[in-house]
């Protein structure tokens, strides 16, 4: 639906079914792990790290601004590194079955070839800006849910004395 080529999602997934099979609806998975794989991995290293280093700087913990900060900063630069990897995966999954590529390797060979090596990097602002806010968000939710449920655990060392 983002190329224009559908008019809705049910009239996507019948077109797609019937000039592709079923396999179509999955065009583009590999490359979609490809992507999504060392971008998770990458993100809660990078936070982690920079949280722990903030922290240890600061003496304290960070305070949900904070959070929010370091959050973007780790989903920006994940963005950023990752963006080749989003390039593929996009290319992959919209060529249809026009089979342009024939894998990744074939899909940046291509993309190199055909378009420079900075074709690679296509939409990186937009992606960092967007993961970057993203960042924000879910780390920033991630470490208020962790806070709020460590507040209202019951306290182990409380349950074994009155026992």
């Amino acid at each position: 639906m983002q190329t224009g080529q559908f008019t809705s999602a049910p009239d996507a997934v019948r077109l797609i079914v019937s000039k592709e099979g079923f396999k179509g609806l999955y065009a583009g998975y590999g490359s979609f792990l490809l992507r999504d794989l060392p971008f998770d991995a990458l993100q809660f290293c990078i936070y982690e790290q920079l949280r722990l280093g903030y922290k240890m700087a600061a003496k304290r913990d960070l305070n949900a601004p904070e959070t929010a900060i370091v959050g973007a900063f780790a989903g920006a630069l994940t963005g950023a590194v990752t963006t080749p990897l989003d390039v593929i995966k996009t290319r992959l999954m919209v060529q249809g079955s026009a089979n342009q590529y024939k894998g990744i390797f074939d899909c940046v060979q291509t993309i190199v070839r055909e378009e420079g090596s900075n074709a690679l990097l296509k939409g990186i602002g937009p992606r960092v800006l967007w993961i970057g806010i993203g960042g924000s968000i879910f780390f920033g939710v991630l470490e208020s849910t962790k806070r709020f449920l460590s507040e209202r655990r019951p306290n182990n060392q409380e349950n074994s004395k009155s026992e």
